[in-house]
């Protein structure tokens, strides 16, 4: 999702909910040594709602992610008389339920316009329009201070020799988390030929 962000020119920032549940230090570290806003969230406590809050005002946002996410109890907790409806995980499958069943535009009380997503259990970018494979390096912000360095032009950055992002990668100022999110996406726009964009 981050990468079809980027390429459409969209802001991605990641609000990591829930955060009693787990400390969410590894995960948010990941995304800000990429370069991304992170904020972490702790609904039932009300902490980091108000950070938020002040990052969506006079901004218009699409709150996008898995179901049981947290999505709309979070929008509920930043304005509270949204009363969204709202669902707990399904014991029986370990997810959310689909509570949100189609996107709605709705304006927040701090000015923002905020379209609340349905959820998803799986993630087919099958159905998003994907650049090109020569694009897709540029989607990943942390490999910038890379690119144009590598031993070859026309560089894949996937396992060339004398490869600048690979040996960014083995330094660790690239999270290789990252780069195995690029490799995947990758695969799958090398599969379409410029005549199916």
């Amino acid at each position: 999702m981050i990468a079809i962000a980027e390429y459409q020119k969209i802001e991605p920032v990641i609000v990591i909910t829930k955060c009693d549940l787990a400390d969410p230090k590894e995960f948010a570290d990941i995304y800000r040594k990429a370069g991304f806003a992170v904020y972490e969230t702790r609904t039932l406590e009300h902490q980091g709602i108000q950070a938020v809050m002040e990052m969506l005002k006079d901004k218009t946002s699409a709150f996008c992610g898995n179901s049981g996410a947290g999505k709309s109890t979070l929008l509920n907790a930043i304005d509270p008389r949204l009363s969204l409806d709202t669902g707990d995980i399904s014991q029986k499958l370990g997810r959310g339920r689909h509570t949100t069943r189609h996107v709605e535009l709705i304006r927040l009380s701090c000015g923002a316009m905020v379209a609340d997503t349905p959820g998803f259990s799986s993630f087919d970018t099958d159905r998003m329009e994907l650049c090109r494979k020569e694009e897709l390096e540029g989607c990943f912000r942390e490999f910038a201070p890379y690119l144009g360095k590598c031993q070859f032009t026309g560089c894949s950055h996937v396992k060339e020799k004398g490869c600048a992002v690979l040996k960014a990668v083995e330094a660790g100022a690239i999270q290789p988390s990252r780069h195995a999110s690029y490799i995947r996406l990758y695969d799958q726009a090398k599969q379409i030929p410029d005549w199916a964009r």
